[in-house]
C-alpha cells in the first residue's frame, strides 16, 4: 500500500502513463447498498467556520495509531486527535495499491477514518465525535471520502483492488444518518477514483488515479487529473489536467496546477487556463486558495519559490493555510513550521506530520 505522504513523491521527473478509463459521466450507474450503514452519534450540521484558517497535519506510522493535528497561522496546535490506522491494502498481483490519506476537511472540521470504517470529526474548539461509517477496509479494499463544505453530504468511493487494477463504485448520501443515498457510478479497470473534495455544495471533485503501481517512478501514483462531476448523477462537468499536463499538487479552492516537462499551468475548476510559467523540471506545486500564487518546491536546496513573484522561502512547503501562510511538515528529523510569505517570519509547530488539507476545506 502506498499512501502519498507528499505530492513531491508523485512528480520527481516526467513519464506519462498512457491509458484511459471509464470515468464519471460515461460509466454505468449501479444500485448496490453500501457495506456499512451510517449511525452518527452527533449531528454534524450547523457548525461555525473557524475565525482563522487552519492547516491539517497527518502522521501515520507503519501500523497502529495515526494522529491528526489542526495548526493555526501562528504555529499553535489548536486541536489533535488519534485513530487506529486502516488496514494495509495491496493489489492481487503484488503491486502497490495507491490510496489517499483517510481524511477530508469541511469548512469547519477535519473528518478522519479508522480501521473499522468509522468516520470521526475534530473541530478547532476541540469538539470531536463520530460522524458516520463507510465500508470497512480489508487487505484488498479501501474507502475514500469527501465531506461537503457545509457538513451535510458525504461522497464515498469504495475501491476493491484486483490483479488488473480495481473495481470502483461511488455513492453520495447525507452525512447525518445516511439518508438520500445515491449510487452514482461504477467501473473496473487499471484506473480508479479518489473522493477529493467539493467545489461548493453542488460540484463533487474526484481524482483519476492509477489503481496499482510497481517500482515507483515519475507520476507513478496519485492523481493525474481531477474531474468535476454532478454529485447526484456523476455526470462530468469539467476535467482539470490530463495526459499532456499531469496534476502536480493538491487541489485548492482556486483550482489545481498541472505540469508538462517544462511548464506549470494553473487551471480553474471550470478547466479554464490561468497563469503559466516555466519550470526547470517536474516538481511539487501548491496553488494558494485565491489562485494568485503557486509555491514550487525544490527539495535539493531546500527552498520554496513563489510564482509569479519568484520570492524564495527557505522551507520545503507542503501546503497553504491561507493566502499568505505556508505550512511545512515535520518528523523526527525536522521541525514542522508555518511561514508568513508577506513578512518572511517563520514559526515552529509543536507537531509532526505531512500536510493533509486546510480548514475551510471547500474547493
Amino acid at each position: 500500500m502506498r499512501t502519498p505522504s507528499r505530492w513531491g513523491a508523485l512528480v520527481l521527473a516526467v513519464a506519462m502513463l498512457a491509458g484511459a478509463c471509464t470515468l464519471p459521466g460515461t460509466g454505468a450507474a449501479t444500485s448496490p447498498s453500501p457495506d456499512a450503514t451510517s449511525t452518527p452519534a452527533s449531528s454534524p450540521s450547523g457548525n461555525p467556520t473557524p475565525a482563522n484558517p487552519l492547516g491539517v497535519l497527518f502522521v501515520s506510522p507503519l501500523s497502529g495509531i495515526y494522529t491528526v493535528s489542526l495548526v493555526g497561522i501562528d504555529g499553535r496546535v489548536v486541536a489533535s486527535a488519534q485513530a487506529n490506522r486502516p488496514v494495509d491494502v495491496s493489489c492481487a498481483n503484488g503491486a502497490v495499491a495507491d490510496v489517499p490519506m483517510p481524511l477530508s476537511t469541511s469548512n469547519s472540521r477535519v473528518y478522519f477514518m479508522d480501521d473499522k470504517g468509522v468516520v470521526r470529526f475534530l473541530a478547532a474548539n476541540g469538539d470531536a465525535g463520530r460522524a458516520t461509517t463507510v465500508p470497512v477496509g480489508t487487505p484488498t479494499r479501501r474507502s475514500s471520502f469527501a465531506v461537503s463544505p457545509d457538513d451535510q453530504r458525504i461522497a464515498v468511493v469504495v475501491i476493491d483492488f484486483t490483479a488488473n487494477g480495481a473495481s470502483t463504485r461511488l455513492y453520495v448520501e447525507d452525512l447525518n444518518g445516511g439518508g438520500n443515498h445515491r449510487d452514482t457510478f461504477s467501473d473496473s479497470g487499471p484506473f480508479t477514483l479518489w473522493a477529493t473534495g467539493w467545489h461548493g455544495t453542488n460540484n463533487l471533485v474526484v481524482a483519476k488515479v492509477p489503481a496499482c503501481s510497481q517500482g515507483g517512478g515519475p507520476f507513478c501514483c496519485g492523481p493525474q487529473e481531477f474531474h468535476v462531476v454532478d454529485p447526484m448523477t456523476a455526470v462530468r462537468r469539467a476535467a482539470v489536467g490530463g495526459p499532456t499536463c499531469l496534476i502536480a499538487g493538491p487541489p485548492s479552492a482556486a483550482g489545481a496546477v498541472c505540469e508538462t516537462t517544462t511548464q506549470a499551468n494553473v487551471l480553474t475548476w471550470t478547466a479554464a487556463a490561468g497563469s503559466s510559467f516555466d519550470i526547470p523540471g517536474n516538481t511539487p506545486a501548491y496553488l494558494s486558495p485565491d489562485g494568485q500564487q503557486v509555491a514550487i518546491v525544490s527539495t535539493s536546496d531546500p527552498t520554496t519559490t513563489l510564482f509569479p513573484s519568484k520570492t524564495t522561502v527557505a522551507v520545503v512547503a507542503c501546503g497553504w493555510i491561507d493566502n499568505s501562510h505556508l505550512l511545512t511538515g515535520g518528523d523526527t528529523q525536522r521541525q514542522a513550521r508555518v511561514s508568513d510569505v508577506s513578512s518572511g517570519k517563520v514559526v515552529p509547530v509543536a507537531a509532526t506530520g505531512d500536510c493533509a488539507g486546510r480548514i475551510p476545506g471547500g474547493l
